[in-house]
Order: structure tokens, then sequence, then C-alpha cells
């Protein structure tokens, strides 16, 4: 399946990470399903990924958060049961996950319990960039009474 955004790339201004980042994820749509998660929202401006990972350890296991992307890696020793299996149908490879993060989504917390990995993740808006309710007061603009008293020094 082809995304073509141009023609909103072309009527829109600055958003051009959010169509690159959707054009990326159509084009990974049929990439590796290993290890499967779920994402979940908790609250408003709260979000948690669970990850199975069963057969992994905490030191096995590394998180990297950067602007915008979670990194979680599993890696396995190749040598790691090495025995004569039968049948082998518990996945016990390596394995990359990349998650695309909006602004100023941190991780708050990650655990692993019973072969799950879980990833709490917060958005925290600065307080720069919050909504503002301006009060609104009565009277002449200050540009207006500046200039008044200008005029009064003046004469």
């Amino acid at each position: 399946m082809r995304l073509d955004l141009t023609p909103y790339r072309r009527s829109t201004i600055g958003f051009d990470r959010l169509f690159d980042l959707l054009e990326t994820s159509a084009r990974g749509a049929v990439s590796d399903n290993y290890p499967p998660f779920n994402l979940e929202r908790v609250a408003d401006d709260r979000y948690r990924i669970t990850l199975a990972v069963a057969g992994f350890t905490r030191d096995e296991i590394e998180i990297t958060a950067q602007q915008n992307l979670l990194l979680v890696a599993g890696r396995k020793d190749d040598k790691a049961g090495a025995g004569d299996f039968l049948h082998v149908g518990i996945a016990n490879r390596s394995f990359e996950r990349r998650f695309e993060l909006a602004d100023f989504v941190l991780v708050a917390d990650a655990r692993l319990n019973d072969g799950l990995l879980v990833i709490d993740l917060v958005r925290e808006v600065p307080e720069a960039m919050k909504p503002k309710t301006i009060s609104i007061k009565t009277g002449a603009p200050l540009a207006a009474v500046e200039n008044a008293g200008d005029e009064a020094k003046a004469a």
C-alpha cells in the first residue's frame, strides 16, 4: 500500500514531521511483529506499553528514550538454549522495538514482572506551552494612555 500525502503537504505548513511519520509507518506495516505488545491509554495524559518478553531477564533488556523515540531492545546469547530440543515454540531471539512518541511524552516507569515488560508514559506539557486564559480589562488601551501622557509632558 502506497500512502501519498503530497496534496496535504502542499497546503499545510509545519506538519512535515507528522507526514514523514505516517509514510514511514505505512512502509513498515509489514515489519516483524516480535515481541507482541499492547498499547493502552490509562488516563488523558498517561499511556502504557506492555511487551510480552517471556524468557528475558532485566539485564537482557535495554530501554532507551530519545527525543520523540522510545527504543526497547532485548539481547539474547546465541549460546543460550543450545539443548537438544524436539520442538522450539517459545521465541528466544533478540529484538528491537521502536515507538514514535509525541512531543512532551516521557517515560515515567518501566517494570518487568511475569514475562511482561510494562512501560508507563506520561505527557508533561511545559507550563509555557499550556493554553492561558487572558483576563479582559476595561479602560483605554495602554498605548493610548502612554501617548496621552507624552503629549501632556510636551505641553
